[in-house]
């Protein structure tokens, strides 16, 4: 499962708003902002969602590993 963190950085990876990726995966933004802000749980079909849809953008989510915690990068 992706971390609040993951998802900011892939929205900063890629420039877009909340607002967007809210239209970009059909989730709410508030369900966005809540979820990123980690203040509340998340279905996991809404974060199926956004997932695939930054996926889609051009983003990969990368484990967190024994030398540091979970990340994205941009796809070549």
């Amino acid at each position: 499962m992706l971390e609040p963190s993951q998802m900011r950085m892939a929205r900063a990876a890629l420039k877009i708003s909340v607002r967007e990726l809210a239209e970009m995966s059909g989730v709410a933004d508030s369900t966005i902002l809540r979820f990123e802000s980690g203040k509340g749980a998340i279905l996991t079909t809404n974060m199926k969602r956004m997932q695939e849809a930054l996926e889609a953008a051009g983003v990969i989510f990368l484990p967190a590993e024994s030398s540091g915690g979970p990340g994205v990068r941009l796809k070549a």
